[in-house]
C-alpha cells in the first residue's frame, strides 16, 4: 500500500507540472523557454539546499550524470520546444508512446521481459489515452515538433531507467538538475524558446521546479527500484488523465463522455498491468 501511495503521489506531481505549465503559458504569464529554464533552476537550488541541510553533497562528478543529466536535458529541451508547433494532445501521445516503446524494448533486451498481462495492460491503457487525446478535426502533424517530442520521450525513458540504480534519490536528482541547467537553458534559448516572464510566471515556474519537478522527480527515483520497468512505464499513462482532471477542477474545463469512458479504459489497463495474480 505504501508503494502504491508513493507512486500515486508521484503521478500527481507529474500531472501538476502540466497544469502549472498551462497556467503560466496559456495565460501569457510566461513563455515556454523561460518557464523551462526557471523550472530547472528552481529544482536544482531546492534539491541542493535539501542535500546540504542533511550534511551531504551533490555527486556532480559521478559517471551517472552522463546518463541522468543528459537524459533530463534531452527531455526538457524536447518537451519545451515541441509544443511551440505541436498540438498538446498529440504531443502527449507521441511522448508517452515513445516512453512505452523505449522502456519495454530496453527491459526486454536486458532480460527483464514484461509479462503478457503487463504488455496487454499497457496496450489497453495507451489505447484509452489515445481515445481521450486524439485531436479533433483534420490531423496536421508538424514534423519538427513531432521529432522534438520523440526526443523528449527517449530522454524521459532513459532518465527513468537510469533512476532504478541510483543509490541516493535526492542527491542524484539534485545533481541531475544542476548539471542539466546550463545545457537545457542554452539549447532552449538558442532555438527561440523565448524568455518573457511576468511575476506570476516566475512564481508558477518556481513552484513547478522546486516542488512538483524537483521533489516529484526525487520521489520517482525513490520508488523506481521497487517497480519493474514495464510497470513504471505503464503507470505514467495516468499522468495526462490526472492532468485533465486537474484542469476540470482548477481551470473550469468540462468533462465529456469521451473523457469519462477513456479514463475507465486507461485505469483498467493500468490495473491489469500492475496487479499481481495470487497463487491458488
Amino acid at each position: 500500500m505504501r508503494l502504491f501511495l508513493l507512486t500515486a503521489l508521484t503521478m500527481i506531481a507529474f500531472a501538476a507540472n502540466s497544469i502549472l505549465n498551462r497556467l503560466a503559458v496559456e495565460s501569457g504569464a510566461a513563455e515556454p523557454g523561460g518557464f523551462a529554464v526557471v523550472r530547472v533552476m528552481a529544482g536544482a537550488v531546492t534539491l541542493a539546499a535539501l542535500v546540504a541541510l542533511r550534511g551531504g553533497a551533490l555527486p556532480l562528478a559521478s559517471r551517472r550524470r552522463l546518463v541522468g543529466a543528459g537524459a533530463l536535458s534531452l527531455y526538457m529541451f524536447g518537451f519545451s520546444t515541441a509544443y511551440l508547433t505541436l498540438d498538446a494532445g498529440l504531443g502527449a501521445l507521441i511522448l508517452f508512446g515513445v516512453v512505452q516503446i523505449t522502456m519495454f524494448s530496453v527491459s526486454s533486451v536486458t532480460g527483464i521481459r514484461p509479462l503478457p498481462r503487463q504488455a496487454l495492460g499497457a496496450a489497453i491503457a495507451f489505447a484509452g489515452l489515445a481515445y481521450i487525446l486524439w485531436p479533433a478535426g483534420d490531423l496536421r502533424v508538424d514534423p519538427g515538433g513531432a521529432a522534438l517530442m520523440a526526443l523528449a520521450g527517449l530522454g524521459w525513458a532513459a532518465y527513468t531507467l537510469a533512476g532504478r540504480t541510483e543509490p541516493d534519490a535526492l542527491a542524484a536528482t539534485g545533481a541531475n538538475f544542476t548539471v542539466a541547467l546550463p545545457v537545457t537553458g542554452a539549447a532552449i534559448l538558442a532555438l527561440g524558446g523565448g524568455w518573457g516572464m511576468s511575476l506570476s510566471g516566475y512564481g508558477l515556474a518556481i513552484l513547478s521546479g522546486a516542488v512538483t519537478s524537483g521533489l516529484g522527480y526525487a520521489l520517482w527515483y525513490r520508488v523506481l527500484p521497487q517497480l519493474s520497468p514495464s510497470v513504471a512505464a505503464t503507470v505514467q499513462l495516468s499522468v495526462p488523465v490526472i492532468a485533465i482532471a486537474g484542469g476540470i477542477v482548477l481551470l473550469g474545463e468540462t468533462a465529456g463522455w469521451q473523457l469519462l469512458s477513456g479514463t475507465v479504459v486507461v485505469l483498467g489497463g493500468i490495473a491489469l498491468a500492475v496487479t499481481r495474480r495470487r497463487a491458488n
